[in-house]
This record gives structure tokens, C-alpha cells and sequence, in this order.
């Protein structure tokens, strides 16, 4: 059975950031590719270059699926939600603005995960700076195997290296209650719906994507740590989230 895989890309005026993303999603050489693109009705040329990007997919040697919508929304999330509403694929990854995959046959390894029909297949993440030069590995590190608990320590698994199956991920609207870190609370319903039906988790143990160092959690992290104690607080009780802030005090102080 071919495994098809939605890339889906939410953006708002992202400037020459965009061309990376889609120059590496066009790059990738798995045939079953479906490319979501939600805009905010961007003001910054962004709808030129989009429709440049479908003239170049369409005649390039292995074009992809691409779904546009551009229309004012009330936010990142709720853009990534629209997203959400429009893929047809069996999984999903979110790739956003001046991110990228870290290899042409990035696609090609993930779907060949998708055998067992885990409900996460997920990977490792670089750092890069804004001109896509590699900075540094991700500090957190996904473990080798994970389930809905793995999140008690962190993020273990970057948001662009979590590709959720769209059967259970599509009913799993993020939270807009949530400003900064809906991403991560989204990730763990989707493993904790996953585990409750039986599902696996996949590690394809390759590098997914060169996540770009300055995202909307980078730029607001202390009121997105705050965000990520409730959250944690809410899946996995506010003794084991103390116990766990308190550890990671300690692993910060000793770096």
C-alpha cells in the first residue's frame, strides 16, 4: 500500500524564507507527496512566488499535490488547524517558513516506516541560522522509542520532525486557548489517542529537518514555558510536571 504524506506549510508575509521551504519540499524525491499551503493573505508578494511554485511543480520531473488557501486567520494555530481540515494524506508534517528537509530522500525514508502504520514516525532535528547554515543539533533528542509519556521531559521530538497519522491526527484540532505551545500539547493527544487505540510510534533515526532557530516559541519562550506547564500539568499531573521542572533546573544548571 503507498503511503501518501502531506507536507502542509502555514505562512504570513515569511518574505525570501519561503523559497527554502518550497525549493526542499519540490527536492524530495518520494513520488506521494500532497504540499498544503495556508496563507494569511500575505501582502509581501508571497501569493507570486506560490504561483510560481505551481508553474515550476508542474513541469518539474516529480511534481507534487499542491493545495493553496490564503485568507485572513486568527492566528498560527488556527491556520495550522485549516491545514489540518484540507490534507488527504495518511500522515502529516508541518514544515513552516525558512524550515526544510534535511535530504532530498527525507520522504522516501519516512514512508518506509509507514509499513506497520505506527501513529507517529518522527526523527531528529539541525538547527540553522536564517540562511540556512547549520548551527547546532537539537539539544533535546528523541528517544529511541517513544509513547505519550516521553513528553513529560520536553519536547523530545521537534513539531517538524513528527509526522502524525492523519486518521487520528485530523480529529485532534489544536487547542486556540494556547498561544505559543498548542503544538505541543497537540503532539501528546495525538500519541495518547494513538496508544489508547493500540498504536506504535516509528523512529526513522535520520535527520528530518533544518528547523529554523527563530520560530514564535523562540521569540516568546518564557510565556511559552508557562504555556508547557499547564499543558504538562493537564496530561500528566502538576506533582509529576514540579518534579520534572525541577530536574530540568538542575540539568540546565550543571551545562
Amino acid at each position: 500500500m503507498t503511503t501518501k504524506i502531506t507536507v502542509a506549510t502555514v505562512i504570513w508575509n515569511p518574505g525570501e524564507l519561503l523559497q527554502r521551504t518550497l525549493d526542499s519540499v519540490m527536492s524530495q524525491d518520494y513520488p506521494h507527496v500532497e504540499h498544503v499551503v495556508v496563507d494569511g493573505q500575505s501582502t509581501d508578494g508571497t501569493l507570486a512566488l506560490l504561483h510560481k511554485y505551481q508553474e515550476q511543480n508542474s513541469v518539474c520531473a516529480n511534481p507534487k499535490e499542491i493545495v493553496m488557501l490564503s485568507e485572513p486567520d486568527k492566528g498560527l494555530y488556527d491556520a495550522m488547524n485549516k491545514a489540518l481540515r484540507m490534507a488527504t494524506g495518511d500522515y502529516i508534517v508541518f514544515l513552516n517558513a525558512g524550515d526544510k528537509f534535511h535530504a532530498p530522500d527525507v520522504l522516501t525514508k519516512v514512508a518506509a516506516c509507514g509499513a506497520t502504520a505506527p501513529v507517529v514516525i518522527y526523527g531528529n532535528t539541525n538547527i540553522v541560522d536564517n540562511e540556512g547554515n547549520f548551527l547546532f543539533k537539537r539539544k533535546l533528542q528523541p528517544p529511541k522509542s517513544l509513547d505519550w509519556k516521553s513528553f513529560r521531559r520536553g519536547m523530545l521530538v521537534c513539531h517538524q520532525a513528527f509526522f502524525a497519522r492523519m486518521d487520528i491526527a485530523g480529529k485532534m484540532q489544536y487547542d486556540l486557548t494556547y498561544r505559543y505551545s498548542a503544538d505541543f500539547d497537540w503532539c501528546v493527544r495525538v500519541l495518547k489517542e494513538g496508544a489508547r487505540l493500540g498504536y506504535g510510534c516509528e523512529n526513522a533515526e535520520i535527520v528530518v529537518a533544518d528547523y529554523l532557530r527563530e520560530g514564535m516559541t523562540t521569540r516568546n519562550h518564557r510565556k511559552s514555558l508557562f504555556e508547557r506547564f499547564r499543558i504538562m500539568s493537564r496530561h500528566y499531573g502538576l506533582l509529576s510536571t514540579l518534579c520534572h521542572h525541577i530536574y530540568f533546573v538542575l540539568r540546565s544548571a550543571m551545562r
